[in-house]
């Protein structure tokens, strides 16, 4: 009866209520504006070099990509303040330094070359596990120092106790008194060894690691210590950019040689046209 299917309704849900006939009209068609074709992203994107600062030995760390200019867009905005994290052992040929990561940082793009300059360094973490060992008291202390040059460094340094030549004990563990000691002695060598040179002159120090032989001789009064390292090292503020610095840092690549232009293949120049 009729007032039985007014219940009915009545418990069905609202929305099922007022729905009307005729308002689904796109269920039937597919989706609004069709499939879109799918292009290659990489037709869009370019190759640059990216050049290492004169500090290392190999001056082409590898390529780098980014987005073509289009309009007011610039590629090399999107390049600019890029960090790049390459080993020591490729940038200076030498497979013992492998333990080091260096970080160099985009500051200008001429042609097809990413101008860096070094933007920090680190240590790998399986050398860095390799060094903690049983018995033995680790001493870690950081110090922010300011170069020559108006960069500030945070200088992170590492060191570890070491076992006396006629000791027969079988632990070396420090005294709290002798580690505080050995950190104020590695802190006032640090800013010493930091604050009166540039970042080149400073970079030059770290990679022979100057610092930590330094620290392990004035240290030896104090308790013995052994595998003394910078093991990281921070920028936290850095001057305004000056092109002509970085030149200096980098030289000259205009006389390079620069490959022949290849010619696309017809098909993808089809695809770009598309």
């Amino acid at each position: 009866s009729g007032t039985r299917l007014g219940l009915y309704t009545a418990r069905l849900s609202p929305h099922l209520c007022k729905m009307a006939v005729g308002k689904n009209k796109r269920m039937s068609k597919g989706k609004k504006g069709g499939k879109k074709k799918a292009q290659d992203v990489f037709l869009k994107k370019e190759w640059y070099d990216v050049k290492a600062p004169s500090m290392f030995s190999v001056k082409q760390v590898g390529k780098t990509l980014v987005t073509k200019t289009a309009g007011t867009k610039l590629s090399s905005d999107g390049l600019k303040g890029r960090i790049f994290e390459a080993s020591l052992a490729d940038l200076n040929a030498d497979e013992d330094q492998a333990f080091r990561k260096m970080f160099l940082k985009c500051e200008d793009v001429q042609g097809k070359n990413v101008l860096t300059n070094w933007a920090g360094m680190d240590f790998t973490t399986d050398k860095l596990r390799s060094l903690v060992r049983k018995w033995f008291s680790l001493i870690e202390t950081f110090v922010d120092v300011k170069t020559t040059d108006q960069y500030t460094l945070r200088v992170f340094c590492i060191g570890f106790t070491k076992r006396r030549m006629d000791q027969a004990k079988r632990t070396c563990y420090a005294q709290s008194g002798q580690i505080r000691q050995i950190r104020k002695k590695m802190n006032e060598v640090i800013t010493r060894e930091v604050s009166t040179c540039d970042l080149k002159e400073n970079v030059l120090k770290f990679i022979p690691e100057v610092i930590g032989k330094e620290i392990e001789k004035v240290c030896a009064g104090i308790y013995p210590l052994q595998n003394v390292y910078i093991r990281k090292v921070k920028i936290l503020k850095s001057p305004k950019f000056d092109v002509t610095k970085l030149m200096e840092v980098h030289g000259d690549y205009s006389g390079e040689e620069v490959g022949k232009k290849v010619e696309r293949p017809a098909e993808e120049k089809t695809e770009e046209e598309a």
